[in-house]
């Protein structure tokens, strides 16, 4: 089966999640792409508390996963918890624009991050509730790169706009919460959920017994997508080594347009794939494709060497992110689904808090060549567990 005919039976409620996907991207990436510039430059934080923030956000909507995961699961409705988040995620956009102090910027990245936390699980576990099982990675794989398209074009806009408004940082804010309200319309309106049996006893996902189910194949994919975490730390710091090499602030978000344009281009190429090939094998290649990418960003400061570095980050996120939401859904129960992604974001969520302190707290004691040479070793680390792993069990992972 070729890419157009896997493309051809997704179905149309997964093209739209894509497109709703995307727009909150273009949304909340007008904002990010900004952000650690604004909070260091004009609030006056350390590059310290920009990852300690960026980590305690990202773990926020992680393990804010776990329960709109499990709710989705006891509920079996997944697309009321979905837009819930998505509201909660446009509603947030003004309070980055009136913002006075770090204080009300912190407070607004959390509760944008709690949205995300509502919405991400159900989504997967409603992707995976309508892709048919053989088109399964294609599928994650089409609504991960449209996603992407949002995250290059908000970066792009961001960056239009500073120029075109002489880096007025908060009037980018406010035209941020239009593409928000739109995604929260769309999804309403656009995406039909499908009929789950009614007659089934209602429990609590999140107990022993339904965690034993879940197995040993998804708890291995839990591990490994942990320890993928914490070897790539928020994105933060490659907006923060963009700005090391001379470019003017209002080009910076740039860095983010070409790490997306990249994933987006890769994602869905490497879905495909996913259905295909070896899940261990293209985990593997994801590893040394980030480890390349950490030891490009250490070793030049020049720009050219920063957008090779960070298109080698983008084709690491393209390789890995939707492999990794398929695996979860080829080895936990279809009635498990919402907790196996909630569970799995919540150990990826406290890896990110800790990979993103780290790498902070190695910027600002000993400089960023520390923090991606960290990031590399982190690999290395990573693909020698999947090796022995492989050597021991001697089958796919996840097949």
């Amino acid at each position: 089966m070729n890419k157009h005919s896997s493309l051809r039976q997704i179905p149309a409620s997964i093209w739209v999640l894509g497109f709703v996907s995307m727009l909150m991207d273009i949304s909340s990436e007008m904002v990010h792409s900004l952000l650690p510039m604004f909070m260091v430059g004009t609030l006056g934080v350390s590059a310290f508390t920009v990852g300690i923030i960026e980590g305690l956000a990202e773990s926020t909507a992680l393990i804010v996963k776990v329960f709109s995961g499990a709710l989705s699961d006891y509920l079996g409705k997944r697309k009321g918890l979905a837009l819930l988040g998505y509201a909660l995620g446009a509603l947030t956009k003004p309070l980055f624009a009136i913002a006075s102090g770090a204080g009300l910027v912190i407070a607004a990245r959390l509760i944008d991050r709690v949205g995300k936390g509502i919405r991400g699980a159900p989504r997967d576990a409603l992707v995976a509730d309508l892709a048919p099982p053989q088109a399964r990675g294609a599928a994650f794989g089409l609504r991960q790169s449209l996603d992407t398209v949002g995250a290059f074009l908000g970066p792009l806009l961001a960056v239009g706009l500073m120029l075109l408004w002489d880096n007025d940082f908060r009037a980018v804010f406010w035209v941020a919460v239009l593409p928000g309200l739109l995604a929260v319309a769309l999804l309403f309106f656009g995406v039909k959920e499908p009929k789950r049996q009614s007659n089934e006893k209602k429990a609590n996902p999140i107990q022993r017994e339904n965690l034993i189910r879940l197995g040993r194949a998804y708890w291995w994919v839990v591990a490994v997508g942990a320890v993928f975490t914490l070897a790539r730390f928020s994105e933060a710091f490659l907006v923060l080594r963009a700005q090391q090499t001379g470019v003017i602030t209002a080009l910076v978000p740039l860095v983010m347009v070409a790490m997306n344009l990249v994933y987006a281009a890769a994602a869905y190429p490497f879905g495909w794939l996913s259905d295909r090939v070896s899940h261990g094998k293209l985990l593997a290649l994801g590893l040394v494709v980030l480890a390349l990418a950490d030891l490009v960003l250490a070793s030049g400061s020049d720009w050219k060497t920063l957008l090779v570095g960070v298109a080698l980050w983008g084709v690491h996120m393209g390789i890995t992110q939707g492999l990794l939401a398929t695996m979860v859904a080829d080895t936990a129960p279809e009635d498990l689904r919402g907790t196996a992604y909630g569970v799995f974001n919540l150990m990826s969520g406290l890896a990110m808090l800790i990979a993103s302190g780290l790498a902070g707290w190695l910027w600002d004691s000993h400089g960023p060549t520390a923090t991606f040479y960290a990031g590399a070793i982190f690999c290395v680390m990573a693909l020698v567990v999947l090796i022995f792993r492989r050597n021991d069990s001697r089958h796919k992972v996840g097949h």
